[in-house]
């Protein structure tokens, strides 16, 4: 395999993430329609490899019947139990393998994904899970067609291995108090840019400059593909590190929307846009006192989830509040989420409890 394609930002590479790449050479049990897929179950749970090798349905039966499986032993319904199920599902599936030729699926009646000649331009012939090839085709399929975000009047189109929300609440929360701010608009800081749905409305709202910084490289990379599209992105100067990274100056604003829910283990990658680990608001508390000018503000997007599904019993900013002596609260505003479609089958009971949060801090005045 050739070694992964970069980007230069600032003397640094930047390196693509993208699912990492299966040899040929791993042995497999080659698996199609004719095969009975109880004989592929048995080969997944014994930890080895299934390869789809007729049809691209073929493979979504199949993980289909690992579901099922995975279904069977389920009792925990929980917040936390479900959250166990998936990951036991998604470590056997991870097994289940496609076949990528000069950047196409070989599985029959497969969908065509751009990302395979982006991601992997000197690849020609290696091995994918198939759930990784799901992502890599919803991912193409959101970045292809874009998102419709209210407040602003252009689509997004999310870079592959990027966060973006399916939900809205907060970031009408933000829009609305942000049509209400009346202070300096000379810098502002988008810790955490993402797909840049923040950085937007802060441009779109008379700033004359955004930092963003993200630890996400694909955050990163996508932000710099929009910038060579549209000029005008080209106001929000980039950094990749991890919170402010290596931006030294001092802002008006510090816009910052970080997970929602406590880490069980490391987070990595998109999930690491979901779990918080331990240390993260403490580390940001510190460094955004160095960051924001005296009479600048914190703007933090946040949720009571944590909370209303005792996956969390301390809410990390009324801790700050309380015990970091850096910041006092200015304001906070509270807005219901909206009820999930009827369709869905994840609307929860919390969710009629959840609320998106929008917390104004300022500097603790002595």
């Amino acid at each position: 395999m050739e070694e992964k394609h970069s980007y230069s930002l600032k003397g640094k590479e930047v390196f693509l993430n993208r699912p990492e790449p299966i040899s040929m050479k791993v042995e497999v049990l080659r698996y199609t329609k004719r095969v009975d897929p109880q004989e592929a179950l048995d080969v997944l749970l014994d930890g080895n490899f299934v390869l789809v090798h007729d049809f691209f349905s073929t493979g979504l039966m199949l993980l289909n019947t690992l579901k099922q499986y995975v279904n069977s032993l389920e009792t925990d319904q929980s917040f936390v139990g479900q959250r166990d199920f998936r990951k036991i599902y998604r470590d056997l599936s991870q097994k289940v393998l496609l076949r990528i030729h000069n950047h196409q699926l070989t599985a029959r009646k497969s969908p065509d994904i751009g990302w395979l000649e982006m991601l992997y331009p000197d690849d020609g012939e290696f091995l994918l899970p198939f759930p990784q090839v799901q992502g890599l085709n919803s991912a193409w399929q959101w970045y292809e067609k874009g998102i419709k975000i209210p407040g602003l009047r252009d689509r997004i189109h999310p870079f592959y291995g990027t966060y973006f929300p399916t939900r809205f609440d907060h970031v009408i929360l933000f829009e609305s108090w942000l049509k209400k701010y009346s202070g300096s608009k000379h810098l502002a800081m988008d810790i955490g840019i993402g797909c840049g749905i923040l950085s937007y409305m802060l441009l779109k709202n008379n700033f004359e400059k955004v930092c963003g910084t993200d630890i996400n490289a694909n955050a990163i990379i996508g932000q710099l593909e929009v910038q060579k599209k549209n000029k005008y992105y080209s106001k929000i100067e980039l950094f990749y590190g991890d919170l402010f990274a290596d931006c030294h100056e001092k802002a008006d604003l510090i816009v910052f929307n970080p997970p929602w829910l406590p880490a069980i283990q490391h987070a990595e990658g998109l999930d690491a846009a979901i779990y918080y680990d331990e240390a993260l608001f403490s580390r940001f508390f510190s460094a955004a006192k160095n960051h924001l000018k005296s009479d600048g503000r914190l703007v933090l997007l946040f949720s009571n989830l944590a909370q209303i599904t005792n996956v969390a019993s301390h809410h990390p900013i009324e801790d700050e509040l309380a015990n970091g002596n850096r910041f006092e609260k200015e304001l906070l505003l509270q807005k219901e989420v909206q009820q999930a479609s009827h369709k869905t089958k994840r609307n929860h009971p919390w969710r009629a409890m959840e609320k998106v949060e929008l917390w104004i801090l300022k500097h603790h005045q002595i």
